[in-house]
């Protein structure tokens, strides 16, 4: 439930704001497909897939099984969701399947992504055990 600080106390809309956003505003097209690639990224098994081919150029279906402890069909499911969205590439070397993230854009989003939540992790332990709220870019914050 949002609090009296976190909601504007009257109704003051900035049209020039509202107008000039509204003539390059993002497509819903575009907005599905971000939302899409962020649900994907939002299960941990294919997190942890992701984040596998983020410190691996690749590996086959039968290393992230014994890497993530689920079965070669479990894997693949998972695989194939990210291959439809276009986070993973595969490709075949004989009998052999190799993943590998799709390109750097998908490197990024994750490495943005773990970045942030380490330091959403670390600002919630400092706040926590000082008892003193942390916020980034907070100046007078207790380290």
């Amino acid at each position: 439930m949002a609090g009296p600080d976190d909601v504007c106390q009257v109704v003051c809309i900035h049209e020039d704001q509202v107008l000039k956003l509204r003539q390059h505003f993002i497509e819903a097209k575009l907005v599905q497909g971000v939302t899409d690639i962020f649900k994907a990224l939002g299960d941990p098994t294919r997190a942890r897939i992701v984040y596998a081919l983020t410190q691996a150029e690749e590996l086959c279906v039968c290393d992230l099984s014994a890497l993530l402890g689920m079965s070669i069909s479990a894997v693949s499911h998972q695989l194939r969701l990210l291959r439809n969205l276009r986070l993973v590439k595969y490709r075949k070397a004989g009998k052999v399947v190799y993943y590998s993230l799709d390109d750097d854009h998908v490197v990024d989003l994750f490495r943005q992504g773990l970045e942030h939540a380490r330091h959403a992790q670390e600002t919630s332990y400092k706040s926590e055990n000082s008892g003193v709220p942390v916020r980034p870019g907070d100046n007078n914050r207790e380290d």
